[in-house]
């Protein structure tokens, strides 16, 4: 009998629901899946991706080109003492004198001024001269002593002085009240604040001869006196700085 009450009260407790236990959450309903905002993160995801390897591989085009390391002078040419090559980002859009040209390069001449650090384009040469409008080339030759003992370089300024016979015959011309037979005589220079734009490279002529090729770049109007000192080789430089001061 007793077993039967225990059996009975057995039953009843199994029948009754079961409530959840303090704490745990119902179970949620699941949720429903959108497989397009998926597959729109993959899509932007590999975008990134490949817009960042597009950037790196543009970084790591990069080609050889020419570069200016002491200034040229218009109407003057490069050479290997006054270029470099450089490493740069390639631009289609940017004409670049490369590496590879710069052979052909030396013989064309300088549109205009070029300044050190510049990176050489095609449309700083040209085969004409390039000479600014006014001026003119002039060749001089000189001897030790009538031109800076340190020496010249191109870009230099300076004034053109007429010295040796001539120049004390003119000096005595002006001082009895007569005409000067050349310009520049005296204490006056030919030249003021002329441009060296270029020095010969010519090693074993000047250890020969001791002389000194210079070219100047003056005004037209005053060619004609500068090439008849020169050509009596009574011609001297004084470097100067650029302002005249």
């Amino acid at each position: 009998m007793k077993i039967q009450e225990r059996t009975g009260a057995g039953n009843s407790r199994s029948a009754a629901p079961v409530q959840p236990a303090v704490g745990e959450r119902l179970p949620a309903p699941p949720r429903e899946r959108k497989p397009a905002l998926a597959a729109l993160a993959v899509l932007l995801i590999l975008i990134g991706a490949l817009g960042a390897t597009v950037l790196v591989l543009r970084a790591g085009d990069r080609v050889e080109v020419v570069k200016v390391t002491a200034e040229i002078p218009a109407g003057e040419s490069v050479s290997d003492d006054n270029v470099t090559s450089v490493m740069v980002a390639d631009d289609t859009s940017i004409n670049y004198v490369k590496w590879s040209q710069v052979d052909k390069l030396k013989a064309l001449k300088a549109t205009n001024t070029i300044p050190k650090g510049a990176v050489a384009v095609g449309e700083m040469f040209s085969s004409k001269s390039g000479l600014p409008a006014g001026k003119s080339a002039v060749g001089v030759s000189l001897k030790e002593g009538q031109y800076p003992a340190d020496g010249l370089k191109a870009g230099d300024t300076v004034d053109v002085y007429q010295v040796g016979d001539s120049a004390s015959s003119g000096s005595s011309d002006k001082e009895t009240g007569g005409s000067a037979g050349s310009a520049g005589t005296g204490d006056s220079p030919i030249v003021s604040a002329a441009r060296v734009s270029s020095i010969a490279d010519t090693s074993d002529a000047t250890v020969s001869t001791g002389a000194l090729g210079v070219t100047l770049q003056v005004d037209s109007a005053d060619a004609a006196a500068v090439t008849r000192a020169a050509s009596a080789g009574e011609v001297a430089l004084v470097q100067v700085s650029p302002n005249g001061n």
